[in-house]
C-alpha cells in the first residue's frame, strides 16, 4: 500500500517530466587577430572611440618604386658667401641624381640694412657737441659688423660709451636721416625709428629697477609676501567692519516702503511731517557731502568708487522704490546717474542735487496724505451739520412692527422684521416716525 492507494489514485506512472527546451547559443565573436585577449574582453566588441588602423593594413607595404638612395661626398658653394669658398658635406642622392640649387642655410643669413650719411648730411643734421665725427664714424662701422647687436658693440667701442648711450645716438641719427631725406615727414610718419624714439632715460630706469627686483634675497622676498598679506587682512576687516555699520542703519527715517504701506494714513503724515521739519532745520550732514572714514583711512582710492559709496549711503534710509524715482528724476532733467568728470566740486553737486530731489519726491507724499486727510475731514464735517439734508435709502428706514393684540394670535410679529436690517450711511440720524398699518383679517385657524 503506497500514497497512491490511500489517495485513490489510480496507478499509472506519471506522464514523463517535460524536457527542457534548450537555451538559443548567443553568438560568439571570434576575437580578432592582434587584439589580446584581456582588452577584447573589456571592451567586448565595441567599437573604439578613436579611428585605428588595423594590424592588417600595417603589415601591408606600399607598392612603390624601389628607389636607390645613397650617400655621397659632394662640394657646395652658399650665396651667403662672397668669397666663392668650396666646401663639401655629405649629400643624400636618390637614383644617382644629386640634388641641386643653393645651400639649404642660406636662408637664415639675414644682415641689417645701416643707413650711411655723407659729410654734407652729418654737417647739416647730425652734429651733436656730445659726439665726435670719429666716435660717429666707429659707432656705424660696428653696427653694421655686428648687427646692431649692442652688447658686443659697446664691448669692442673703443670709448668709454655705456649701452643706452651707443642706443641713443645710433636711433638718433637714423632718425634724423630719415626725416632729411624723406618729401615730407608724413611719407615716414609709420617707420617704428620715427614714432617711437628711443627714450634713454626710461631704459636706464628701467634696468635699474630691474636689477633691483633681481638682486632680492629669500628674506626680502618673504618679507613682501607677509607685508602683502598683513595689507590683505586689514582691508578685509575694514570691509567687514563697513558691513556691520550698513547693516545697523535707523529704520524711522524718510522713504520707509515698508511702514507706509502698513501704517494709517494720519500717522504717516505725523511721522513725515515730524521728519521734514528736524531735516529741514538741520544742516546737511558731513556722512553725504565728505569722503567716508573707511576710504580716508586707505589714502589712496578712485573718486568715482567714493561717489558709489557716498550715494549709497545718501540712499540707504530710501526705500527700491524711491531709488528709482530719484534715478528718473535724474534722466529726466538730463543729468548723468554717474558724472563723466567726477570732479570733488561735480561729486559735491551730484550729492546735493540728489537730496533735493529726495527732499521733494518726499513733499510731493505728503501732500498727497494732507489731501487724502482733508478729505476724508471734509466729509466726516458733512456728516455732523444738523441742517444737512440726508439721503433715505431702503434700508436705511426702519420698518415698525405690527402692535401685538389678542385678535391677532398672541406674539407673532411681522414678516418684515425677519428681513435683516441695512445700516444706514449716517448712524447719527434719527429713526424714521413709525407707520401706521392696517391689521391683517383674521383667519379660521387663529379664532
Amino acid at each position: 500500500m503506497d500514497a497512491k492507494d490511500i489517495l485513490g489514485l489510480p496507478k499509472n506512472p506519471f506522464p514523463a517530466t517535460q524536457e527542457k527546451k534548450p537555451r538559443p547559443q548567443k553568438e560568439t565573436q571570434r576575437k580578432p587577430d592582434g587584439v589580446h585577449r584581456e582588452v577584447y574582453a573589456l571592451t567586448g566588441g565595441m567599437a573604439p572611440l578613436m579611428p585605428t588602423i588595423e594590424v592588417s593594413h600595417l603589415k601591408k607595404r606600399q607598392n612603390t618604386e624601389k628607389e636607390k638612395i645613397s650617400w655621397q661626398w659632394l662640394p657646395f658653394t652658399s650665396s651667403a658667401r662672397t668669397d666663392n669658398l668650396h666646401l663639401y658635406h655629405w649629400v643624400r642622392v636618390v637614383n644617382g641624381v644629386p640634388p641641386t640649387g643653393d645651400y639649404s642655410f642660406a636662408k637664415y643669413n639675414k644682415s641689417v640694412d645701416v643707413v650711411k650719411y655723407t659729410d654734407e648730411e652729418y654737417k647739416k643734421h647730425l652734429t651733436d657737441p656730445m659726439w665726435s665725427r670719429e666716435e660717429t664714424d666707429q659707432l656705424f662701422d660696428l653696427c653694421e659688423r655686428f648687427d646692431l647687436r649692442f652688447i658686443i658693440i659697446a664691448d669692442r667701442f673703443p670709448y668709454p660709451r655705456t649701452v643706452e648711450e651707443l642706443k641713443s645716438r645710433y636711433y638718433a641719427v637714423t632718425r634724423a636721416l630719415l626725416l632729411a631725406r624723406a618729401p615730407s615727414p608724413g611719407d615716414v610718419s609709420g617707420n617704428p625709428i620715427v614714432k617711437e624714439p628711443y627714450n634713454m632715460t626710461h631704459e636706464v630706469e628701467r634696468k635699474r629697477a630691474l636689477s633691483v627686483v633681481l638682486s632680492q634675497t629669500k628674506q626680502q622676498e618673504q618679507r613682501d609676501a607677509e607685508i602683502l598679506a598683513e595689507a590683505k587682512q586689514i582691508m578685509e576687516s575694514r570691509m567687514a567692519s563697513k558691513n556691520a555699520e550698513d547693516v545697523e542703519l535707523p529704520v524711522n527715517q524718510i522713504g520707509n516702503e515698508g511702514s507706509e504701506a502698513t501704517a494709517h494714513a494720519e500717522s504717516i503724515s505725523l511721522l513725515n511731517t515730524n521728519h521734514l521739519s528736524s531735516s529741514t532745520a538741520a544742516p546737511p550732514t558731513a556722512e553725504c557731502t565728505s569722503t567716508p572714514a573707511s576710504l580716508r583711512m586707505l589714502r589712496v582710492y578712485l573718486r568715482t568708487h567714493a561717489l558709489e559709496q557716498m550715494v549709497q549711503a545718501a540712499n540707504s534710509s530710501a526705500g527700491l522704490r524711491t531709488i528709482k524715482r530719484v534715478d528718473q528724476t535724474l534722466q529726466d532733467l538730463g543729468v548723468h546717474l554717474k558724472p563723466k568728470v567726477p570732479t570733488k566740486s561735480v561729486c559735491a553737486e551730484h550729492l546735493e542735487l540728489r537730496k533735493e530731489i529726495l527732499t521733494l519726491l518726499n513733499l510731493q507724499k505728503q501732500l498727497q496724505n494732507r489731501e487724502a486727510e482733508a478729505s476724508v475731514n471734509r466729509d466726516n464735517s458733512y456728516a455732523e451739520t444738523p441742517s444737512t439734508p440726508k439721503r433715505s435709502f431702503r434700508g436705511d428706514v426702519e420698518r415698525s412692527l405690527v402692535p401685538d393684540s389678542a385678535g391677532f394670535g398672541g406674539d407673532r410679529v411681522g414678516k418684515r422684521d425677519h428681513k435683516r436690517k441695512a445700516p444706514g450711511r449716517f448712524t447719527d440720524a434719527p429713526p424714521s416716525p413709525p407707520q401706521s398699518k392696517r391689521p391683517r383679517k383674521l383667519k379660521s385657524s387663529d379664532g
